[in-house]
C-alpha cells in the first residue's frame, strides 16, 4: 500500500495526521477511544465494530486536508 500524507494539525509531527492510499481509502491517526461509554454508544446505537476495527477521535480541524469533491 502506497501512502501519502495529506496533512497534520500537530506541531510536533505526531497525531493527528490524514494520510491517503493508493487503494482510494484514508488512514487517520489519532487517539485511539477508548471511553467506555463512547464505545457502547458506537457499538449498540451505530453500525458497531467487527473485530478488526477500532476508532480514533481527531479535531475537525484535520479535516481540511482532506480532498474536496470526493466520495
Amino acid at each position: 500500500m502506497k501512502i501519502t500524507f495529506l496533512g497534520t494539525t500537530s506541531s510536533k509531527g505526531q497525531c493527528p495526521t490524514l494520510y491517503a492510499t493508493d487503494r482510494g481509502t484514508y488512514i487517520v491517526q489519532g487517539k485511539i477511544v477508548t471511553d467506555p461509554e463512547a464505545m457502547t454508544t458506537i457499538r449498540e446505537t451505530y453500525a458497531g465494530l467487527a473485530d478488526d476495527e477500532t476508532v480514533v477521535e481527531i479535531p475537525a480541524d484535520l479535516l481540511q486536508f482532506a480532498p474536496k469533491g470526493t466520495e
